[in-house]
């Protein structure tokens, strides 16, 4: 793992010192290699299931991720030279050096198997994601950085007072995951719950829940498109799986009943937020955003209402990646086209760009949980249990919400394609390379809803096990 951490981190030293942007596309090559050839060493080389220097471990949620992270922050870096094709050299690199960083931050904090680590790689994805919601260099970019910086660094602040507590709680002195875990049992409830609610808050600024979701939010809106879809992914899933190792950590506690339900009101208040704020919003990016704020708060209401729950909760986190992403790279062709990302004033998008505009409305279909979207079997799943546990007041808000949900999704994507455009401008030419390249992520979530092959379902079996 340290060998990894070094040839990345040098590979992007290197892309801020570029002279030419064809050594800027070699050295993005030879990032994703390295990438491709450390996945392939995990799943075929015998590290699978190791540990590395202490403080990593190679397990199967780690695994899964990293192998979604590899796929979508490729797909990010490539379809980035399209959306920054009005940038200088220096904007360019140093944009192309911080989506590097930020890669390989995240793979970081998959792989911790350390609270303590995971934090420090969390804090470290902060200062790469600011860096580039700043790419543009505008006011609003800046405000939305310096938001981003702020309010992550204090959520990470609480979240590291939590680890803390959880240390004192235990009366560990190591922070890995298993010795806390195995201590746990035998800590103060207070102690256990205050730390559970100091890691909650301080997380979900990363996994996009209930109540410091808005920085995310912003950052999607203020990156580029390409950007956001590794944002609003990767780091999303990251911020998931530390809180995902936290809820396992005290599943053997007395406190864990209480843990799933606080889960249970972060996810419903995610939900809520996610679906009036679909109505609400009138750019494309930030709808994007919001709707993935409605999705982990599904995949926190999965957690808290356990059994099953948290099996469709992990599976519902990795086809959001592969579908959101698509969406996000779809929209960055959108703005290619119009060069903006108003609801109220583009359109006639099935006219300009049929191929992008099937891969909209697909995921679209995809998104809302229509079969054969996979989320359809996350969200039954979901539904199945709280039936199971004869929780109808949630059955019926969770049903009421995602009608919302479905509803506002849909109208805002049909008027995309088909709504008269209220702008006089002539639209840019479309490279439709880049709407097919988006639409194959999509095609992958789909054959997952139809097909799951059984190595997949070991895995989250895996990550699912408390």
């Amino acid at each position: 793992m340290i060998c990894y951490l070094i040839f990345s981190v040098l590979i992007a030293a290197a892309a801020f010192t570029v002279r030419r942007r064809s050594l800027l596309r070699l050295t993005g090559a030879a990032f994703y290699a390295v990438q491709a050839a450390f996945a392939v060493r995990i799943v075929t080389g015998g590290l699978y299931g190791e540990t590395s220097a202490v403080w990593f471990a190679f397990d199967a949620a780690g695994t899964l991720f990293y192998c979604l992270l590899c796929i979508v922050s490729a797909f990010a870096f490539f379809h980035s030279k399209a959306s920054l094709h009005d940038c200088d050299l220096r904007q360019t690199r140093t944009y192309a050096g911080l989506l590097m960083l930020l890669t390989t931050a995240i793979a970081g904090a998959y792989f911790a198997s350390n609270l303590a680590v995971t934090w420090i790689f969390l804090e470290a994805t902060t200062l790469c994601s600011a860096g580039i919601v700043y790419h543009r260099r505008t006011a609003q970019a800046l405000e939305a950085a310096w938001k981003y910086v702020f309010v992550c660094s204090t959520g990470i602040a609480m979240a590291y007072l939590g680890i803390l507590l959880l240390a004192a709680a235990t009366d560990c002195e190591s922070l890995d995951y298993a010795t806390v875990a195995a201590a746990a049992p035998g800590g103060s409830a207070l102690y256990l719950k205050t730390a559970f609610l100091l890691i909650l808050c301080g997380y979900s600024c990363k996994a996009e829940l209930f109540p410091l979701y808005t920085v995310g939010v912003d950052a999607n809106f203020a990156a580029p498109a390409p950007a956001s879809a590794l944002i609003s992914t990767g780091l999303v899933n990251a911020g998931f799986l530390a809180l995902l190792r936290v809820y396992k950590l005290l599943a053997e506690t007395e406190v864990f009943p209480w843990v799933k339900s606080v889960l249970l009101l972060v996810g419903v208040l995610s939900l809520v937020v996610g679906a009036l704020f679909l109505r609400r919003t009138n750019n494309y990016k930030r709808f994007l955003s919001y709707s993935t704020v409605e999705n982990m708060g599904i995949a926190a209401i999965g957690l808290g209402i356990g059994g099953i729950g948290v099996w469709a909760a992990v599976f519902h986190v990795v086809c959001h990646t592969l579908i959101k992403s698509s969406l996000f790279l779809q929209i960055a062709v959108v703005r290619q086209v119009y060069g903006n990302y108003r609801i109220n004033r583009i359109g006639d998008y099935i006219h300009i760009n049929r191929v992008g505009a099937v891969g909209l409305l697909t995921g679209m279909v995809v998104l809302v949980a229509f079969p054969p979207s996979p989320l359809f079997l996350s969200e039954l799943m979901i539904l199945k249990q709280t039936i199971a546990d004869g929780r109808w007041w949630l059955v019926t808000g969770i049903m009421l919400l995602l009608c919302l949900v479905i509803y506002f999704f849909c109208s805002r994507l049909l008027r995309l394609c088909y709504q008269p455009r209220q702008d006089e401008l002539h639209p840019s030419a479309t490279d439709r390379a880049l709407s097919w390249s988006a639409l194959s992520l999509l095609a992958a979530a789909i054959g997952l809803g139809l097909w799951q092959p059984a190595f997949f379902r070991e895995l989250i079996d895996r990550i699912a096990s408390l």
